[in-house]
């Protein structure tokens, strides 16, 4: 007979409340209980009165072979009762999370949100890059369109005052040879 160690819930809707049983692991989560190993209250303020367990008769369940569920196996490690169900899981958690790292890949929600938000805030910098060179670009553009408007009005004044020279020349080359008449 296999034996397991899960939380049998009990209590009503909205207000849970789980029983740590031994069970035999065909048996339903509410099903028929070997024998009741402690209580766990989430709603409970007092962190104390929130976990209630019977640690003599858990070490003995787990030194017969029983396999603690993952909450339950985190609830005992919690309280100091180390299994080797808990390290082998660890274990290979750790073997997964290593080989997952070597690939590149991310290995569980956290790692994939960091990634997608580090992809973001590059494609951000990118855009921004991209805006500041478009805008570098324009004022480019728009100082040497300045430029070349100044030159071609600097030049048009210059040829406007050459002109203006020359007639002023014509003008007193003809009253010179009109005088000397």
């Amino acid at each position: 007979m296999a034996v397991k160690i899960r939380m049998t819930r009990i209590g009503r809707r909205h207000r849970p409340f789980f029983r740590i049983n031994a069970i035999e692991s065909r048996s339903p989560r509410d099903g028929r209980v070997i024998e009741k190993l402690g209580q766990y209250d989430p709603i409970e303020k007092d962190v104390e009165k929130q976990i209630i367990l019977n640690k003599e008769r858990i070490e003995y369940w787990l030194s017969k072979g029983a396999i603690p569920s993952d909450t339950v196996s985190q609830i005992l490690l919690r309280n100091g009762i180390k299994t080797k169900h808990a390290e082998q899981k660890a274990a290979r958690l750790k073997k997964a999370r290593e080989i997952a790292r070597a690939k590149g890949k991310p290995f569980n929600k956290a790692q994939r949100i960091a990634v997608q938000k580090a992809a973001e805030a590059a494609a951000a910098e990118a855009e921004a890059k991209k805006k500041a060179e478009e805008e570098k670009a324009k004022a480019e553009a728009e100082a040497k369109k300045k430029a070349e408007e100044e030159k071609a009005k600097a030049e048009a004044e210059a040829k406007q005052k050459a002109e203006e020279a020359k007639a002023k020349a014509e003008a007193e080359a003809e009253n010179t040879t009109t005088e000397s008449e």
